[in-house]
């Protein structure tokens, strides 16, 4: 299996794409990078370890935060979600995790599943 990072942030009707592809999947890890109201507001069905950042932080310190946050948790591949979140977020996500030299696997629900994108 595949540990799944996932943007939770800003965007209507993201977090219930977030969801559905939490549950409808199974993953050895499940990452949720949000702010303090997406750790308080969410909840998953599966066991998820949520990473909160300061999307108000320049974008460097946003690739530090999230890069310390994950070293040593991944290795090999990871599944990818952004459809939830900014530009800003999403860029400092792949950022971290090319820094971290992970394969990244763009996952996304559509209308067969989750799939990859």
């Amino acid at each position: 299996m595949t540990d799944l990072i996932a943007c939770l942030s800003t965007g209507k009707g993201t977090w219930g794409h977030v969801s559905r592809l939490i549950q409808d999947s199974e993953w050895d890890n499940i990452y949720l990078i949000t702010n303090e109201f997406g750790k308080e507001n969410f909840s998953a069905e599966k066991k998820a370890e949520f990473m909160v950042i300061d999307s108000l932080k320049p974008i460097k310190e946003l690739v530090i935060d999230i890069e310390s946050r994950l070293k040593d948790k991944l290795n090999g591949e990871v599944a990818l979600n952004m459809i939830s979140g900014t530009g800003k977020e999403h860029m400092a996500i792949l950022s971290a995790l090319l820094k971290l030299g992970v394969g990244i696997r763009l996952m996304g629900l559509t209308k067969d599943g989750v799939e990859e994108i």
